[in-house]
């Protein structure tokens, strides 16, 4: 099994004295590289840069046409023989074997070292279908994050669960119960996919305090001509290309389980997971997160705003005024939207730090919630509050910059 990181417990001098002494160069080859940043952990193009590769494509598209358009009638059985059969090995083998007609190879490696008694498996996130590939190697659930129960959310293959509030209460109560066979849990801390090729995203906690012993499994994703999975592309732009391809290769391997050490936080915890996985996969664990994908997606839309500075995806204790403007943004927001509860409100503003994107994600559904009671005096809406949206956005980008 693979260690931790190397020089866990050195103060920063001490790595600074290795890294410049001159009398022994192979030691700066023991520093590991500097964490990449987001525009290398996220693709933003589908189509390759290479003109040999893109003149490729170009030929092999009336091919991939063909292959799409039957493909999708085949999926459709896919889908409808996955429903029919009964959780076994024998729907496991014939799913698998419709989905390599349909061009999605599942392989694994070191399968003997899964153990079966772990309730809590952990991957890394590269697609949105890698649930979908891992259920076709061993029975397991995931659920799907910040998303009301729907039939797209059971079609897909994802545990339906009522509320984010209480969806770690509600994992630990399914990971304790009794039935048999036991159903384990398939969690991606990192929450969003990248692009699986130069790094992880920092590994939330919340998954860790579930159960005191995980799986971790790696996860590789090999696909020709084109990205594996662009930042911004929807489930369904990614099914259709993964359609259109020749073949998607996906690689799972398995680790050994990993206990929590006495006295060892979540944090902790899935600081230590984040690294097992980083350092079989051959990447360098980050501690970007999600929000940090947002930012990086908005200033490719918009060239024109500065990128924030590096120090800014670290965990920093919010200042007292920047509290104070968050609650007066979020009684902006309220006015605007009465049923919606406060603390929904906040959580979206920290992660937006814009009105109207909160707003925009309320309205569209993007946040799930649990709407509130208005009482009749609620009911109007302030003439003023488009213009204090806006004024709210602007205060919350010049502050970042």
């Amino acid at each position: 099994m693979p260690k931790d990181s190397a020089f866990p417990g050195v103060p920063a001098a001490l790595r600074r004295w290795r890294r410049h002494r001159p009398c022994f160069p192979e030691a700066a080859a023991m520093e590991p590289p500097p964490a990449p940043g987001p525009e290398r952990l996220f693709d933003s193009h589908r189509l390759p840069s290479d003109g040999f590769l893109l003149l490729a494509l170009l030929l092999y598209a009336p091919v991939g046409l063909c292959l799409l358009v039957l493909r999708l009638f085949l999926g459709l059985h896919v889908f409808l023989v996955s429903c029919a059969l009964p959780d076994s090995v024998l729907r496991r083998f014939v799913v698998r074997t419709m989905c390599a007609v349909l061009g999605l190879v599942a392989r694994q490696e070191d399968s003997g070292l899964r153990d079966h008694r772990v309730r809590v498996l952990i991957s890394n996130h590269v697609t949105p279908f890698d649930h979908n590939i891992v259920n076709l190697l061993t029975t397991c659930s995931t659920p799907l994050l910040n998303s009301p129960p729907s039939f797209v959310c059971w079609s897909r293959g994802f545990m339906e669960m009522d509320r984010r509030v209480e969806l770690v209460e509600s994992l630990k109560k399914f990971c304790a119960s009794t039935r048999l066979p036991p159903t384990p849990l398939l969690l991606f801390p990192e929450e969003e996919a990248t692009n699986g090729r130069e790094g992880l995203l920092r590994f939330s906690s919340w998954p860790f305090s579930i159960q005191d012993v995980v799986q971790p499994l790696t996860l590789q994703v090999q696909r020709p001509l084109v990205s594996v999975t662009v930042s911004d592309a929807s489930w369904v732009s990614e099914l259709l290309w993964s359609l259109f391809v020749p073949f998607t290769v996906y690689q799972v391997r398995w680790l050994h389980p990993v206990h929590r050490q006495l006295g060892e936080e979540n944090e902790e915890f899935a600081l230590r997971v984040q690294q097992l996985v980083a350092k079989e996969l051959g990447q360098i664990g980050t501690r970007l997160t999600p929000s940090d994908k947002a930012e990086h997606m908005k200033r490719q839309r918009h060239p024109r705003l500065r990128p924030q500075p590096a120090q800014s995806s670290f965990p920093s204790s919010p200042s007292p005024s920047s509290d104070v403007q968050l609650t007066t943004l979020a009684q902006r927001v309220k006015e605007v939207l009465p049923h919606v509860p406060l603390n929904v409100i906040q959580r979206d503003l920290a992660r937006t730090g814009c009105v109207d994107l909160t707003i925009t994600n309320l309205l569209e559904g993007a946040v799930a919630f649990m709407p509130e009671d208005v009482s009749e005096g609620s009911q109007s809406l302030p003439s003023a509050s488009a213009p204090k949206a806006f004024d709210g956005c602007l205060m919350m980008t010049s502050q970042a910059l």
